[in-house]
């Protein structure tokens, strides 16, 4: 530590100046008598001659001593003060240091302390409006009524359909989209348009598909795409969005809704377990559930009694479902084996 070292420093010159205490006493002391009794000068009388010579002597021998003492005092009590003057403003920087320190101790618990305060406060309101999305889900007739009622009560829902419209409003309509447009993985709003995303669309699990839209089924004709995948198998988000469900829903099973922006909605059901939570904005590919061991949803007839895990997909367009076909991203339109 550089306030160490100046210690050091000062106590080597404090000893160097202890040692030359003694010489420089007798140095002195004799400097004292010779100024009591100054020798004789030559013209007064031949016999003082010698003691005059002695004087002369005593003086030459003592001047030169004295003056290299003197200039090694000189340098020793500068470097003194010097060293003395680097350490008092060393120690005046650690103490602002410090204090600096200090400061930025005390706003940094401040900041977590509100931090903690604002993410218990968002844990309650989210609790709260996960539940009555739940009792929500528990009394809604179908998915567009569902949404219907998500919208008009709870507040999370709502700032997802507005950030999703603003997005779709600041969006660039001429942007061409490329494998950069999606690199940006710190985005808070949609990359593009969800309608400009044509062709880009990512199949949110790898799987046969055993039944595609406008196929028929027992209850009429399919409103999505239902896809056979492996047991235990990661779901991803299919394009950027807003969680706006996040549950079981009648008997869709795990039920997962994201709003995409501009009307569109992606329906994913049959999972097991979903990782996101209202509100939460996800990006395309980012993984938000997990198949289970088998088929949970019971909404998609026979096709809900193969033996594997099947997810159900719709995308939605102002409440209607439509073909997701010609969304998916090229070479991923066809199930390959999951």
């Amino acid at each position: 530590m550089r306030i160490e070292t100046l210690s050091r420093n000062e106590d080597r010159i404090r000893a160097s100046l202890d040692e030359r205490r003694v010489s420089l006493a007798r140095l002195l002391s004799a400097m004292l008598r010779l100024g009591r009794t100054p020798p004789p000068a030559l013209a007064v009388t031949p016999g003082d001659a010698l003691q005059s010579v002695r004087g002369a002597i005593l003086l030459g021998a003592a001047f030169p001593e004295i003056r290299v003492e003197a200039e090694a005092l000189a340098g020793d009590l500068a470097a003194l003060n010097d060293a003395r003057r680097q350490l008092t403003q060393e120690r005046e920087q650690l103490s602002g240091e410090a204090e600096r320190l200090s400061t930025e101790r005390r706003r940094t618990e401040l900041l977590l302390a509100e931090r903690t305060r604002v993410r218990s406060e968002n844990a309650e309101a989210l609790q709260r409006e996960q539940a009555r999305a739940e009792e929500l889900a528990a009394t809604a007739t179908s998915l567009n009524d569902l949404l219907a009622r998500l919208e008009d009560e709870i507040a999370s829902v709502r700032a997802a359909a507005e950030a999703a419209a603003e997005a779709a409003r600041t969006a660039d309509p001429d942007e061409t989209p490329n494998a950069e447009t999606f690199t940006d993985t710190a985005r808070i709003a949609p990359a593009i348009p969800f309608e400009a995303m044509t062709g880009l669309v990512q199949r949110p699990v790898r799987g046969v598909d055993v039944r595609r839209y406008g196929e028929e089924e027992e209850s009429g004709l399919a409103q999505g795409l239902s896809i056979a995948t492996r047991a235990g198998a990661r779901v991803t988000a299919p394009a950027d969005g807003w969680v706006v469900y996040a549950g079981p829903f009648r008997s869709y099973g795990q039920l997962l809704i994201l709003d995409a922006g501009g009307g569109y909605h992606v329906v994913l059901a049959g999972m097991d377990r979903i990782d996101v939570t209202l509100g939460q904005f996800v990006l395309m590919g980012e993984p938000v559930a997990e198949m289970g061991l088998r088929a949970v949803t019971t909404s998609l007839g026979d096709v809900a009694r193969a033996p594997q895990p099947v997810l159900y997909v719709e995308i939605r367009k102002d409440g209607q479902a439509i073909d997701p076909g010609p969304w998916w991203s090229d070479g991923l339109n066809q199930g390959t084996s999951g």
